[in-house]
Formats: structure tokens, sequence, C-alpha cells
């Protein structure tokens, strides 16, 4: 086989690659609208974009797999499905509905869930507020695990063959291999690895472009994203222009003043600071002490 039979079969291989499109990456057709040939007459026909319909997000929900939730194992792990499993939801119910109020007005729709420092409880607020905002039958709610330097939504929901969240994240997954289900309006995108580069993944276009098509197909009421902890990595930062507010989970035994300073120092001009939920609250007479508590809106919580 000579040299230009070897070019010919590495152009012919190049533009296979190049035709073929991941399903969460945005495509980039090379004609502006479809054609097709009339039958009769044999003569192009262009057809006008209307005739084609838009996802359906009930049949995009309809195609995630639904998840096995043993109630039993959520609740060794202080996740509570209905009310009657424990009387904390009572807490968990009053934050949603303020929460929901609150974006609903500002038209906003996806919050990242963080907090100063680890151990705050901020997955398990997350986890919580999700099963409480699923309960709500007419708001679609969709939780994702984004703290990619220590995944925990996988281990509080029993999972443990969740996927990796990086594969969707970089458009090699697709979104019902991803996400799995429960009830018919909570969607959670849990991950089962830790990734290697996590602030420089959240900051690859491939990310948002995933975020985006999550959002298209599903057309949630509200994402909420679990993310690590603002102080320590820069991970929130490179969140900025993804999420649209943030709540703060601290921590009544050692969270400190200068914390929560930080934090809004942080947040100042990036993303909006919607709420503080105070966790552990048997001591939060320690923070009103310092004068801090009156400045938040938020609840008593009182585990993690």
């Amino acid at each position: 086989m000579g040299a230009e039979d070897n070019d010919q079969d590495r152009n012919a291989e190049s533009t296979a690659r190049g035709s073929l499109v991941s399903l969460f990456r945005p495509g980039h057709p090379r004609i502006s609208l479809p054609i097709a040939l009339d039958q009769r007459t044999g003569r192009e026909i262009t057809i006008p974009p209307s005739v084609f319909a838009g996802p359906n997000p009930s049949k995009v929900w309809e195609s995630i797999g639904e998840m096995q939730a043993d109630p039993a194992r959520l609740i060794r792990n202080g996740l509570f499905l209905k009310p009657e499993h424990h009387q904390i939801t009572r807490y968990f119910d009053m934050l949603r509905t303020r929460i929901a109020q609150a974006m609903a007005k500002e038209g906003m729709s996806r919050l990242a869930i963080t907090s100063p420092r680890a151990g705050c409880g901020k997955s398990y607020v997350a986890a919580n507020l999700a099963l409480s905002l699923g309960r709500l039958p007419s708001c679609r709610t969709l939780l994702m695990d984004l703290d990619l330097r220590r995944p925990r939504q996988a281990g509080l929901f029993a999972q443990s063959t969740a996927p990796q969240l990086l594969e969707f994240l970089l458009g090699e997954q697709p979104l019902e291999g991803q996400f799995r289900r429960i009830g018919s309006n909570l969607a959670l995108a849990l991950n089962s690895e830790r990734v290697a580069r996590p602030a420089e993944t959240l900051q690859d276009p491939l990310c948002a472009a995933a975020l985006q098509s999550a959002s298209d197909l599903l057309q949630p009421d509200i994402q909420l994203f679990d993310t690590p902890p603002a102080l320590d990595y820069d991970d929130m930062i490179a969140l900025t222009g993804l999420v649209d507010a943030v709540l703060l989970v601290v921590d009544g035994t050692s969270t400190t003043a200068a914390d929560i300073t930080a934090c809004e120092r942080m947040f100042e001009g990036r993303i909006p600071l919607l709420a503080v939920v105070l966790n552990r609250a048997q001591d939060r007479g320690l923070l009103a002490g310092q004068g801090l508590l009156g400045r938040w809106f938020g609840h008593g919580i009182g585990r993690g």
C-alpha cells in the first residue's frame, strides 16, 4: 500500500471521527435549516424549524431509571423520605419553602450548597433539602454531587454502584446513564469516584455544556449542587457563572465569625448568598453571642 493510500485512509478515519457528536455536547450544524427531497419531483425542500418539536421533559424524566431507596438504610444515614420518618423534616420543609419562594422571585434555579470548612454537614443538608423538595408534586428537582474531591451523596443514599460523574461532565455519559430518580420528580446525579483535578474540570467548557444539557432536557424547577467547602479550595470560585446562588451551611460548634466573613467576601460580586443554615444548632448561643445570628435567614438543624 502506497503513501497516498495511507493518507486517504487517515483522512477517512478523521472525517468519521469528526462526524460523531456526543449527546451532551452542543452541535454546530453546517447548514442553517434541515433539507429534504420532494418524493414526487425530486427537488430539495426546506423544512422550517417549527416542524421539529423540542424534547418533552416528561418523557425524559420517564427515561431515567428509578433508584431503589431503602427507607431504613436512609434513616440510618440521616435521610428521611417521608415526614413521619423524623420530626426534623419539618425544618427542611420550612427551609425548602423559603428557598423555593426566594429563587422563584429572583428567577433563579441553580443553588450551590457549601460550607466554610469541611465537616459542617453540607451534604446532609443538601440531601434532605432535595428529598423535601421532591415531596412537592409540582416541583421538579435535581441534586448533583459536584464535590468532586470528596463525593458523599452516593454513600448517604446507600448506593454503592453509582457511575463516575466525570464521564457525564465531559459528555461521555448520556443523561439516562448518570441520573437516577426517586419518585416522579427528584433526579440524582451521584458520583462514585474522586476527580484528580476538580477545579479545572468545573471550568472546562464541556462541564458547562453538560449542566446546560441536563437543564434543557429535564427542565427542572430547582437544581441543587453539593459543592466542596468554600474556604478550603477554589472550586466555588470555579462555579461562578454556573450557579445562581449559594446556600451556606455553618456548624454551630466550630464555625467562627471570621469564617462567615471570609465566605461573604469571597461570594461578593461573584455569586449571591441566598441563605445561611446553622447546623448542630444546640450550640447556637455561641454564635448568637457574637451578634451574627440575626443577619441570617435559616434554620437550626441538628445533624451532619
